[in-house]
Order: structure tokens, then sequence, then C-alpha cells
């Protein structure tokens, strides 16, 4: 199934959960889109997808900078995965097709 479109999504961070939208355009092996929350909305870069299995970077300056790194597999109308924090660990992420 496409990754095509517009997910909201859920972030289980250590501040706790985080809400947000995550758009999505796949062409051939490579997927471009954005991340929307509450500090706006950033560019996803390194965005590849592998049939359902997608991967892509964020780099996030507030509430410090770093670079988020994405592993989500796609389900029908569902997304979820993990997002390395930089050295604060990992956090597994989920959302719904808008």
């Amino acid at each position: 199934m496409s990754a095509d479109g517009t997910w909201n999504t859920t972030m289980n961070t250590p501040m706790g959960a985080q809400q947000g939208t995550l758009e999505l355009t796949t062409d051939g092996s490579t997927v471009t889109g954005k991340l929307g929350g509450p500090q706006g909305e950033i560019e996803i870069s390194d965005g590849t997808v592998d049939g359902d299995n997608l991967t892509w970077k964020a780099d996030i300056t507030s509430p410090m900078a770093m670079t988020l790194e994405f592993s989500a597999t796609v389900s029908g109308d569902e997304i979820s995965g993990n997002v390395k924090l930089g050295s604060f660990g990992d956090a597994t992420f989920t959302g719904t097709r808008a």
C-alpha cells in the first residue's frame, strides 16, 4: 500500500506523547515530505522506500538541535515505527491516514 498522503501521528517521547502530522510523497524508491507539530513544519531528508518499509531523517532545532532518524512500516491506513532521538535513545510512533 502506498505511503503517500497525510498521516495524523503520535510520537511517544521522553517528554510525553507528541501529536503531529506527517506528509509523505513517494517516487520510486524515494520518499519526501514534511513533519508538522507544535514547533512548526520541517522537511524530511534522505527518505527511502522499499515496499511497505520507509526510512527518513528530520533535523529539528526545538527543544534542541538534533537529527531524528525514522524507520516505519505502512499497513493499510496505519503507519508505525521507531525514531532515534540522537543521544536521547529511541521513541515509537504510530499514525493513521488523515
